[in-house]
């Protein structure tokens, strides 16, 4: 069964938040808030506008003084897709790619140098990734509960958690 395209649904919520974007807007938003839970290449972006164009899901336009730039704005048919897209009920397990997991699960001496190893790997990655969201989160939303953009507060509140119950977990574990 063909994997269901999901980069036409990121594609669609970013210009439903922000009216009109052009392509360098939305990859930067796979660089910046969306990259922080899914990633996309600049490679798959513009080939992804263009299919949405065809199916008539997103619209192109130019501003009057840049006819070179274009921008991209959301159809009444790429609305409704996106709506039937986030009532749909949720039937995947989220899964990931982490090689911490993976790497682990094969050793088998708790003596082991590279257990040690790893879990400080992992903790030295995770305060990283931890205090970037933190930064985030102080410079979107200034420790505040948003008015607008508040399923986005509440993903980057998540992020932070889980990072900081993994990292304390690694820390308990005294090896």
């Amino acid at each position: 069964m063909p994997k269901k395209r999901t980069l036409p649904y990121i594609i669609l919520g970013l210009l439903a938040q922000n009216r009109e974007m052009n392509g360098r807007q939305i990859t930067n938003q796979f660089q910046n808030e969306i990259g922080e839970f899914w990633k996309a290449a600049h490679s798959q972006i513009y080939p992804e506008l263009k299919k949405m164009t065809a199916e008539g899901l997103i619209v192109k336009s130019t501003k009057a003084d840049n006819d070179k730039e274009i921008y991209y704005s959301i159809t009444a048919a790429g609305q409704a897709m996106l709506m039937q897209w986030i009532k749909e009920p949720l039937t995947d397990l989220p899964v990931s790619q982490d090689m911490f997991s993976l790497k682990m699960f094969f050793i088998d001496d708790k003596a082991d140098y590279e257990l040690k190893r790893l879990i400080e790997e992992e903790i030295s990655l995770l305060e990283t990734q931890l205090k970037h969201l933190q930064e985030r989160e102080k410079l979107l939303f200034g420790g505040q509960e948003p008015k607008k953009a508040f399923g986005h507060f509440l993903i980057l509140q998540r992020a932070i958690a889980r990072l900081q119950s993994q990292l304390d977990w690694l820390k308990s574990l005294n090896i």
